[in-house]
């Protein structure tokens, strides 16, 4: 039973549909490892016990009956507490909203619970999803797998964490500026983030909604597919037969190997290797209009955040932790025109990109160019915390303005990711890609 948790999605659901795992014994069996796990605290913010006993008996019942919905049918998962959950207190980090209970899903999770899935409970994450760190003192920071010292990045932390302390084989985050990517990378994770419009944000908690996107922290690229699948409410892409030869890489020069540290450089150029090794044709590019797109971020994001949340935190901003209230009230220095001006200039931005790189299939970056920071210092030196923050968020915040499909492997070097950025909504090829990449970096 214990290797249950250590399976892919995929594997348990063949275990379910095969008749050697029941989807009650399974998601007890996550259950009891979470309230026995010493970071339980800092992973979930709390658990949905009776419900997810009660969609696990069900998955049971079909499974005996033949009547299953699907691969994932009966295989439990957690949910980063900005996903409405029907009776079940949805915080999104932060003490603004605390005791917040909302009456109905989230329609992902809708979808998610229709395809069978069951529903672990709620995980940590930074308040109000406005950081890549993962630091929240607030309620909980979630440690990095790889070093509990450290952050294990955001601002799905508890996501990421309850995937690689074995805890969910699956976690649903959002990224709006990388916050599925970087606690991926950091936690040796898949993650995926969606094309912005993709999936349906009815039911979540905001922060940009521009932005806003939602996507699966899980351990395969097959888990990553299947979980799309689900959340759209849809059946999963084929992935069988996916090959890098004649795929053709673009390395981004441009910005994303500024500041880099040691690691992530030397992991990002080993796995280049083995794709290239496999067959995949790689050439460096400088795209100046990255520059010009991510000259508008302060702009854009902090504008709609602050103009989203300003009157709930002006009316208690004691409750906030003071790094991410300066964040948002950050959004108070630009006026209307200069956002407008802004997205136009943002749109001419990513019709350039997207003439420069239509004859590749993917572009490459690091995806971090930073390690996981201590917390200790983090919560005591301001100036490491604004560096580390942006610099986290930097490589995957290129994907969030240019409104790209962008997927997150990892390189086999711990906390050191790879990202794939592809086109707009064009996950499905980014996945075959991902599935062809996955095999040859491991």
């Amino acid at each position: 039973m214990q290797d249950w948790l250590t399976m892919s999605m995929g594997d348990l659901g063949r275990g379910i549909a095969a008749g050697e795992i029941d989807p009650v014994e399974l998601t007890q069996t996550y259950l009891t490892a979470i309230k026995a796990h010493p970071m339980q605290s800092r992973i979930y913010a709390r658990l949905t016990e009776e419900r997810a006993l009660t969609e696990a008996q069900a998955a049971s019942d079909r499974a005996k009956a033949g009547l299953r919905r699907g691969l994932l049918d009966g295989v439990p998962i957690s949910w980063k507490d900005l996903f409405d959950t029907a009776g079940t207190t949805t915080e999104a980090g932060t003490a603004l909203l605390k005791g917040r209970v909302p009456t109905t899903d989230a329609l992902v999770l809708q979808n998610a619970t229709q395809a069978g899935l069951v529903c672990l409970g709620k995980t940590h994450m930074s308040e109000l999803a406005f950081s890549g760190l993962g630091l929240n003192p607030v309620t909980e920071t979630s440690p990095c797998v790889n070093d509990h010292e450290a952050v294990s990045g955001g601002s799905s932390s508890g996501a990421a964490t309850s995937v690689a302390f074995n805890l969910a084989p699956c976690g649903i985050g959002s990224d709006t500026g990388g916050s599925v990517r970087i606690p991926s990378a950091w936690n040796d994770l898949v993650g995926l983030k969606t094309t912005s419009e993709r999936l349906p944000l009815n039911g979540v908690v905001p922060l940009c909604a521009k932005f806003d996107t939602i996507g699966p922290l899980c351990r395969t690229v097959e888990d990553a597919a299947l979980m799309l699948a689900a959340l759209e409410g849809r059946d999963p892409i084929d992935l069988a037969d996916a090959s890098l030869k004649n795929r053709r890489f673009a390395i981004l020069d441009t910005l994303a190997f500024d500041d880099i540290r040691d690691a992530p450089r030397d992991a990002f150029q080993s796995a280049v290797g083995r794709l290239s090794a496999a067959g995949a044709s790689i050439e460096h590019i400088e795209a100046p209009e990255v520059v010009d797109a991510m000259s508008k971020t302060a702009v854009l994001f902090t504008s709609e955040a602050y103009g989203t949340w300003k009157d709930t935190i002006e009316a208690a901003p004691e409750k906030m932790f003071g790094e991410i209230l300066a964040r948002f009230r950050a959004g108070a220095e630009f006026a209307a025109p200069d956002y407008v001006a802004a997205w136009h200039a943002l749109d001419t931005a990513r019709a350039t990109w997207a003439a420069r790189v239509a004859r590749y299939d993917a572009v490459l970056v690091p995806t971090s160019p930073i390690m996981p920071p201590n917390i200790e210092r983090l919560l005591s030196d301001h100036d490491y915390y604004v560096t580390e923050n942006l610099l986290a968020l930097r490589n995957t915040r290129i994907g969030n303005v240019l409104g790209l499909s962008t997927i997150t492997l990892p390189t086999g070097v711990p906390s050191c990711g790879i990202s794939f950025m592809g086109a707009p909504f064009a996950e499905e090829k980014l996945l075959r890609i991902a599935a062809a990449a996955e095999t040859a970096l491991s």
